[in-house]
């Protein structure tokens, strides 16, 4: 058979000549040398005619396609298929769409119980054993990331290939996690020494991070772990606790190295939605409010206490006086001449002490073993002062020779319950202080701070150690009353501070930085008050220090109840112990960052933080 006549365009150029070439390797073998002649034949006729064929569109034929040409574009796509896999930040659109990324998606819609926004990107490879996904818009998970839990991601966040991520993890915007990061939000109970621990059961309090974290290659965050926006952890770190907004943390455990801060913009003092300029706002608009909510009829306060339990107590009065001087109310406190007479006539005339009328000592038990009659030392005296008066007695209680000093000190609990030793000197130091004020006295401050530099433990810069149950929580909170009672009221440099600090730091962490059930008035005071005191003497781990108190600011601001004031402890109804307990942490955290003036509320009693002269 003969072929169909090939139309070419300019015969004898070099595109006629290409042509003519392959219709030759076209024609069928059997018709090659009559072919070959009307070939040339034809050739010779489109060139007589040429105007005739540019009138008509030649039709061309594909190029042919070798099996080197073939295998490449097969290369090419399985190595972009590949590259999309291990990064999955260059899918495209296209990719995401594909059916058989769809299928994926839909598979663990089913097997996962996902959540995958349409613009989110899973690669195949992923490793995904989810309970419960959630993923936000353009997220992505790289091939052989393990995911496992219950996993919520944000929006713009990206999982390095080999990352494992377990338990329960809550992820905000724009986070990025590297290659071989391990975030286990669950631990292994090990409580029981005689049962395995593969057989004791899992707890979980879950792992929090917020918005802009950079998490690097080999990291470990811990259950538990609560990481603030724009933080940084660097590669090998080990997270357990609370790493603050803005901060680089790196180490095993991680602690923060630095800030992140921008030198274009002025330090903020407070949170950057303004915190406290609200808290301004609403502490001098609403603190009557809370005095009044308390009040009863008798003249009386009713709040409660450290417990959440109503109740009334000398402590309410002292507290009242405290917020009402702090903002500069005194004089629209109610019946002050009543008060006054109230706070002078609970001092015990032998002893000095105070116990309280509502809540009398046991019956035959020393008066300064009621920690009530301690504590009121300082309460009634600083609401005194508050109000321009002084007690009518000296604190004979604490007036004792050395031996008998140093033995009252010996046998406080310092080994299980370092809080309530701490709190006893913070009554002697007051009572002392007090003494020497009003007309000399005993040698009772030399012995007491010659005591105390003897017994500091030099490696952590506490006074007690820690306990099995609870770690450094008591020693710190120990630590804070104190030296409150004793450096921070005399004005005198305490033995350790950066060894304190480091304690202080240690043991916010160790507590996730007093969130749920740990977070009372007692704990955070008993955190910012700290450093505030050993940063008067230097500078060590000031950014850290820095970054809490501006926490702090912004979670007091969370706290205020209209007209009620804030809550001891979370969880408890808000009144006056915890109003003015907070607020003083407030004012503290101010005084760390430098701006003591900056809060409205200025403590001038129990809670002042400059030294008071002995004149």
């Amino acid at each position: 058979m003969r072929p169909a006549p090939i139309r070419i365009v300019g015969a004898g150029s070099a595109l006629g000549g290409s042509f003519m070439l392959w219709g030759m390797m076209c024609l069928p073998r059997q018709s090659c040398p009559g072919a070959v002649n009307d070939l040339r034949a034809t050739t010779g006729a489109c060139a007589a005619r040429r105007h005739v064929q540019v009138a008509k569109p030649m039709r061309r034929h594909p190029p042919c396609r070798s099996l080197s040409d073939i295998a490449m574009t097969v290369d090419d796509t399985a190595f972009r298929t590949r590259r999309i896999s291990w990064m999955p930040w260059t899918a495209t659109a296209a990719d995401i769409k594909a059916p058989a990324h769809r299928r994926r998606c839909d598979d663990l819609v089913r097997h996962a119980g996902a959540k995958i926004d349409p613009t989110a990107f899973v690669a195949d490879g992923a490793v995904v054993l989810c309970d419960t996904l959630c993923l936000g818009a353009r997220s992505w998970i790289a091939a052989q990331a393990l995911l496992r839990g219950d996993l919520a991601f944000g929006d713009d966040c990206s999982v390095n290939p080999y990352a494992c991520l377990s338990g329960k993890i809550t992820i905000g915007n724009d986070v990025r996690i590297a290659s071989h990061a391990t975030l286990v939000g669950f631990d292994h109970g090990t409580q029981q020494t005689d049962v395995p621990i593969r057989s004791q059961p899992l707890v979980s309090q879950g792992i929090d991070i917020g918005d802009d974290v950079w998490i690097g290659a080999n990291a470990v965050v811990l259950d538990g772990a609560r990481i603030g926006n724009g933080a940084v952890i660097a590669a090998g770190a080990v997270v357990r606790g609370h790493i603050p907004a803005m901060a680089v943390a790196g180490g095993v455990p991680a602690r923060v190295l630095k800030m992140r801060t921008n030198a274009a913009s002025p330090p903020q003092i407070a949170a950057p939605d303004g915190a406290l300029d609200r808290l301004n706002r609403t502490v001098t608009a609403q603190w009557p409010d809370v005095l009044a909510a308390c009040r009863t009829q008798q003249g009386g306060y009713l709040s409660c206490d450290a417990s959440g339990t109503p109740r009334p107590a000398l402590r309410h009065l002292c507290d009242a006086i405290e917020i009402a001087a702090a903002c500069d109310g005194l004089d629209m406190l109610p019946d002050k001449p009543q008060a006054i007479d109230t706070l002078i006539r609970a001092q015990d005339p032998v002893s000095g002490l105070f116990p309280d009328p509502d809540r009398p000592p046991t019956k035959g038990g020393a008066l300064r073993d009621d920690p009530i009659a301690l504590y009121n030392v300082l309460a009634v005296e600083g609401a005194l002062r508050c109000l321009g008066c002084t007690p009518a007695y000296r604190v004979q209680a604490v007036e004792l020779d050395a031996a008998d000093l140093c033995a009252w000190l010996e046998a406080l609990p310092w080994h299980d319950n370092a809080w309530g030793a701490g709190a006893t000197v913070d009554a002697i130091a007051t009572a002392a202080h007090l003494n020497a004020r009003h007309s000399g006295g005993a040698r009772t401050p030399e012995v007491l701070f010659g005591w105390l530099a003897l017994n500091v433990d030099q490696a952590t810069g506490l006074w007690g150690p820690a306990t099995g149950d609870q770690g450094a929580l008591l020693a710190v909170n120990g630590f804070y009353r104190l030296t409150r009672g004793s450096y921070a009221q005399f004005g005198r440099p305490v033995p350790c501070p950066k060894a304190a600090i480091d304690t202080v730091l240690a043991n916010y962490r160790a507590y996730n930085g007093f969130h749920g059930a740990t977070e009372t008035a007692c704990n955070l005071l008993d955190t910012i008050h700290p450093l505030w005191l050993c940063l008067r003497q230097c500078d060590h781990r000031r950014q850290e220090a820095e970054t809490i108190a501006r926490d702090l600011i912004a979670r007091v601001a969370s706290m205020w109840q209209t007209g009620r004031g804030i809550a001891f402890a979370n969880g408890h109804p808000p009144g006056l112990q915890g109003t003015e307990m907070w607020l003083s942490v407030v004012h503290t955290a101010a005084s760390v960052l430098g701006q003591p003036d900056a809060f409205a509320f200025r403590p001038r009693g129990i809670h002042k933080l400059a030294p008071r002269p002995l004149t």
